[in-house]
Order: C-alpha cells, then sequence, then structure tokens
C-alpha cells in the first residue's frame, strides 16, 4: 500500500481512506470513513446495516374489544364513531337529510375490465395493474 493513498492503517471497525491531493482542485486532504458490514448486500463491505439482536418476546395477549349487541342501538346509531369515553355515538338521520349521491355510491365489487371506458385513466390503471401481475408471475416461473 502507498502512504499517498491510504495513510492510516485499518482501524477495527472502520477504514479510514485518503485521496491525492494531487487529482483535487484544493490542497485539503480527504477522509472518508467506511464501516465495515459484511451481513448484508452479499457480502459487499459497507452496504446493509448488520445483524439485529432480538430480544424474546412473551405471548401476546389478545385484546377484545367490546361489540355492540343491542339492535335499537345499531339500528338508530353509528356505532363506533364516537372516540372519545364520554359522549356518545352519532345518531342516524331520515334518508332524506343525506345529500343524493350517496344512495348512488357502488358498494360492490369493483366494475369489470370490459364495463370501463377504454378512454378512461381507471381502465389504463387496471390494464397496467393486470400486466404487472402476469410480468411478475411469469419471472417467478423462471429457473434463473
Amino acid at each position: 500500500m502507498s502512504s499517498g493513498f491510504l495513510s492510516r492503517a485499518f482501524l477495527p471497525l472502520r477504514q479510514v481512506i485518503t485521496t491525492q491531493t494531487s487529482h483535487l482542485h484544493s490542497s485539503a486532504v480527504t477522509y472518508a470513513a467506511v464501516k465495515k458490514t459484511t451481513s448484508a448486500a452479499g457480502g459487499v463491505m459497507g452496504l446493509g446495516k448488520g445483524k439485529k439482536k432480538v430480544g424474546k418476546l412473551g405471548a401476546m395477549e389478545k385484546k377484545e374489544m367490546p361489540v355492540e349487541t343491542d339492535p335499537h342501538k345499531l339500528v338508530n346509531y353509528v356505532c363506533g364513531s364516537n372516540i372519545y369515553t364520554t359522549g356518545e355515538d352519532v345518531k342516524l338521520q331520515e334518508d332524506g337529510a343525506y345529500p343524493a349521491w350517496l344512495w348512488e355510491l357502488r358498494v360492490g365489487r369493483a366494475p369489470a375490465l370490459h364495463e370501463l371506458s377504454p378512454d378512461s385513466k381507471q381502465y389504463w390503471l387496471r390494464v397496467r395493474t393486470a400486466a404487472m401481475r402476469r410480468n411478475n408471475k411469469l419471472r417467478a416461473m423462471r429457473k434463473f
């Protein structure tokens, strides 16, 4: 190793590299510290974060959420709309109190591709998604 390229010896965890000042426009010496890790990115030095230590966790307990079972309250209120501990849920109003477009919303499955207009953006987004899924399946089937 020439003393122009590496001016220091290797440190235990870092490698300090200097560059020749004749290649730079200034006379300052430049140092770069590179952390050595070989666990990620196929053993390439300086890439990846290395292994993380995982502590032991106990068995997780499932929390049971309270479910409303009163039929009168289920029909007349929007259960779960109150996020505060005090107060009550929002009371449902008559159908005429809501805008007309609300009743025209599609709540079932998304329209099939042949039902969409080829001039719409939705159509081309679905075509693109279908093509990406097809390419991913074909790529997964390849041996190498």
